[in-house]
C-alpha cells in the first residue's frame, strides 16, 4: 500500500508542475483492493497538491472513514462515488486546468480526439453545475461515469478516472491539450470573418 500512497504523492506533483491546478485546487485518490476491504488513499482538504506528502495523504475505508485521522479532500464524496460505480477504476484525478476549466465556463464543447475513446460522440461528456463536494455532484457525475472516464464538470473543472493515478493524470493532460487546440483553431479561425 506504501506504493499506492507515493503514486498519489508523485501524481499530485505531477498534476502541479504540469499546471492542471493551481493554489489548493484539485485533488487526487487512488484504491488499494484488500480482500478485507479495500483502502482509498485521497489527497488531503486545503493543502496545494505541490505540498502533499506521504504523511498528509488520508487513508479511508471506502464508507469514507479515515483510518489514519488526516481529513480528507472535500470532493471525497465524489471519488467515492465513482469507486463504487466502476470497479476498473483505481485512480482519479480532479483538474482546474485553464483551458478545460475555461471551456466548463463556457457555452463551447469540447470536441473529442483520437485517443480519447469512443469518437462517435463528437464532444465530451459533461455534468451541469452543482457545488463542489456536494453530494449532488457525487450523484450525477457517478451516472455519468458508467460510460465515460472524462467528464466536464460545468462551471467547475474536470475529472478522469483510470486505472491508476497515473494514466488519470496523463488523461487530464491530454485533454488540457485538446482544449487549448481547439481554443487556438477557433481563435484563428474566428480571425478569418471579413
Amino acid at each position: 500500500m506504501l506504493e499506492l500512497v507515493e503514486n498519489v504523492v508523485k501524481t499530485s506533483h505531477y498534476l502541479f508542475n504540469r499546471k492542471l491546478v493551481s493554489g489548493k485546487a484539485g485533488n487526487v485518490s487512488a484504491r488499494f483492493k484488500n480482500p478485507d476491504g479495500d483502502v482509498i488513499t485521497i489527497t488531503p482538504t486545503e493543502i496545494s497538491l505541490s505540498q502533499v506528502n506521504t504523511k498528509n495523504i488520508v487513508l479511508l475505508n471506502t464508507d469514507g472513514f479515515s483510518i489514519n485521522k488526516n481529513i480528507p479532500s472535500s470532493e471525497l464524496p465524489l471519488h467515492l462515488e465513482i469507486y463504487k460505480k466502476r470497479p476498473d477504476v483505481n485512480g482519479i484525478v480532479h483538474t482546474h486546468s485553464p483551458y478545460a476549466t475555461g471551456f466548463s465556463f463556457s457555452t463551447q464543447k469540447i470536441k473529442r480526439m483520437e485517443g480519447l475513446g469512443d469518437t462517435d460522440k463528437l464532444y465530451l461528456a459533461e455534468v451541469p453545475y452543482e457545488p463542489p463536494g456536494s453530494k449532488k455532484l457525487a450523484f450525477n457525475v457517478s451516472k455519468m461515469i458508467k460510460n465515460e472516464d472524462v467528464i466536464l464538470l460545468k462551471n467547475h473543472g474536470l475529472v478522469v478516472a483510470g486505472k491508476n493515478t497515473e494514466q488519470a493524470a496523463l488523461m487530464a493532460e491530454f485533454v488540457e491539450e485538446m482544449a487549448k487546440t481547439q481554443f487556438i483553431a477557433q481563435f484563428l479561425n474566428s480571425m478569418n470573418k471579413d
